[in-house]
């Protein structure tokens, strides 16, 4: 194979998501009455917004070789804080700030907040402590849902402060302000992943964490950066979460990492780690939410709509597989 082709191959490989979702989107167009249509296309896109920050997160641990369960019930912790502490019905403390706008910065420091600290002692755990990155967040999956309902005594926080609430109103180009969060969180990460030392230490850490030892980079301090970024991502998440839903409920967001981790591995990344991009990623984010309209559209079963979901699980795990094994044929 000339190096030419082998170029070739290499760049169908890693935007073979976006030919994914152009095919899917003009499948589904020509086939599903309405689909076709401006709002629809600015609803899968603001859809979109909570698990596409999530799943910036897992892409980083995965990236690095390693593993986060737990950004799903950080996310819905973080979500359940804010609505606690800013709403006003239920189990809401309608908590009051003067002047109002306060409210947002605070409620963001929070979330973000939250997730910072469980990605740090999830970090702690797995890099210093040197325990299964599997295992700890899968734990970490469980007990903090556990603290969600905990804290909430399964109660629900409705009637979102109104400051908070405006970025899920406002709009700007036909999106509202959280599709441009998420939108502006992909491409801050991805400048960072592809401009900076810290981005390409991760990826070559996720290739081959020993060879980057011995080459002198601090592979202890980048992981443990990771695991932080992943907590904070998923706590960003449960802020925008609480905005698209006006509160928290001890259930929030179950079922989200499923499809996280699906867009991640169809977005390009590589579950043994080292290969992969976030613009890859917001495609996978994008394929997945323009299926989940369809499947609304066409007024599916919630029973068949699980099934779907599952053998999209299936199918990126497959993709991964079908990848590796060109890539291998390419060496």
């Amino acid at each position: 194979m000339t190096p030419q082709t082998r170029r070739r191959v290499e760049f169908i490989l890693d935007n073979l998501v976006w030919f994914m979702l152009i095919f899917v989107l003009a499948v589904f167009s020509a086939f599903i009455p309405n689909y076709f249509q401006p709002s629809i296309f600015a609803n899968i896109i603001e859809a979109s917004s909570v698990l596409g920050v999530m799943s910036i997160g897992l892409a980083l641990v995965i990236l690095a070789g390693q593993m986060d369960l737990s950004v799903e019930s950080v996310a819905a912790l973080a979500a359940m804080g804010v609505g606690i502490l800013f709403c006003s019905a239920g189990i809401g403390m309608g908590f009051k700030l003067t002047p109002e706008w306060l409210a947002v910065p605070v409620s963001l420091l929070a979330a973000l907040a939250v997730g910072g600290i469980i990605g740090l002692f999830n970090g702690f755990l797995i890099v210093k402590v040197k325990m299964n990155a599997f295992i700890i967040t899968l734990a970490a999956y469980i007990w903090v849902r556990g603290l969600v309902v905990a804290v909430s005594g399964g109660r629900s926080a409705q009637d979102l402060d109104p400051a908070i609430r405006f970025f899920g109103i406002q709009r700007f180009l036909g999106l509202p302000l959280t599709a441009w969060i998420a939108i502006l969180c992909f491409v801050a990460f991805s400048f960072m992943m592809m401009k900076t030392p810290f981005g390409r230490h991760l990826k070559m850490i996720g290739g081959n964490e020993t060879a980057t030892h011995r080459a002198g980079i601090r592979v202890n301090r980048n992981l443990m950066i990771a695991f932080v970024l992943a907590g904070a991502t998923a706590g960003l998440a449960g802020w925008l979460l609480t905005i698209r839903t006006s509160g928290a409920t001890a259930n929030l967001g179950v079922g989200m990492l499923f499809n996280a981790f699906a867009a991640v591995v169809i977005g390009g990344v590589s579950l043994k780690g080292g290969v992969g991009s976030l613009p890859g990623v917001y495609a996978g984010v994008l394929l997945l939410s323009s299926i989940n309209t369809a499947i609304n559209l066409m007024g599916l079963p919630a029973n068949v709509t699980q099934v779907i979901h599952g053998l999209l699980v299936l199918a990126a795990v497959m993709l991964d597989t079908f990848k590796q094994t060109i890539r291998r044929s390419l060496a």
